[in-house]
């Protein structure tokens, strides 16, 4: 797979298997606790935040460091949807961004508990799908 990586945005670096293997186990946490907590918002927020850092366990994987930048989520999810093959990733992904951006500068959202299951299990699948990409990589997992 030949990816391009735009230096605005990454930087190419060599991570250990240690690191990445941490980067995983932060996802799996925010996973946890959104799954453990029954309010929609707590589940949305930690949703969202295990994907992206899904997305930046994987760029890790291919040897970059997101660099924090206006737009950076954006680049997360556009290039974790790359490494994935799966598009599913930026389209939620953007939705999810973008509700969480609404809620944090322009007063607040509401997320249903039904929305909040929909984005959690979109998540477990991803968390799934991410896995099973680290674990099919050399000398990963």
């Amino acid at each position: 797979m030949s990816l391009f990586f735009e230096t605005k945005f990454f930087e190419k670096r060599k991570f250990e298997e240690k690191t990445i293997k941490k980067y995983f186990a932060g996802a799996g946490r925010d996973f946890k606790i959104a799954r453990e907590n029954g309010h929609p918002e707590v589940v949305f927020k930690f949703s969202y935040d295990c994907l992206i850092k899904l997305g930046i366990t994987l760029i890790v994987s291919q040897g970059y460091r997101i660099k924090s930048r206006i737009g950076h989520h954006i680049k997360i999810l556009e290039k974790f949807s790359q490494i994935l093959n799966n598009k599913d990733i930026e389209i939620m992904g953007e939705a999810m961004r973008k509700k969480r951006n609404f809620d944090l500068y322009e007063g607040g959202a509401i997320i249903s508990e039904k929305e909040a299951k929909e984005y959690l299990n979109f998540v477990k699948e991803i968390l799934a799908e991410s896995e099973k990409f680290l674990k099919n990589q050399n000398s990963l997992f």
